[in-house]
């Protein structure tokens, strides 16, 4: 048989038309996003992704930030200096107790030491002979 029957013998399959048309399939690009129901394919905002360098440079801005405003605050806030009512100087065998409760009689003997140590800027309660002592204000 020759090509010519076999083609009138077999029949060609029918394509049927869709019933809706449908858009023609294109890529989309990462950079677009696809709207359903439109054919236009609106422009997306790009990515932001953030590098170390960028990282970097936020994190030291911040850190800059906080510092400066640190400083500014510590700065700002005055401590009131205790106010210098007299001196006085340490005998020979006196203690640091002793002094406050002479000088400070209206105050504990624990709060006189403590005005007395921040006043003069000591650390312990221990005074030498013949060491001045600056004595605060009475509140």
């Amino acid at each position: 048989m020759s090509a010519a029957v076999i083609s009138a013998l077999a029949p060609e399959p029918d394509r049927m038309p869709s019933p809706t048309a449908r858009p023609r399939l294109r890529l989309v690009g990462p950079d677009e996003r696809v709207v359903p129901g439109e054919r236009i394919c609106a422009r997306a905002l790009p990515a932001r992704r953030l590098t170390r360098r960028g990282r970097l440079f936020i994190t030291l801005v911040a850190t800059v930030a906080v510092a400066t405003l640190a400083v500014v605050l510590a700065t700002s806030v005055d401590a009131a200096l205790p106010q210098i009512d007299h001196a006085t100087t340490v005998s020979a065998g006196q203690t640091l107790s002793e002094v406050a409760a002479a000088q400070l009689p209206s105050l504990s003997v624990q709060d006189a030491v403590a005005r007395i140590q921040l006043v003069n800027g000591l650390n312990t309660s221990q005074v030498h002979a013949g060491q001045s002592l600056l004595i605060p204000v009475m509140p």
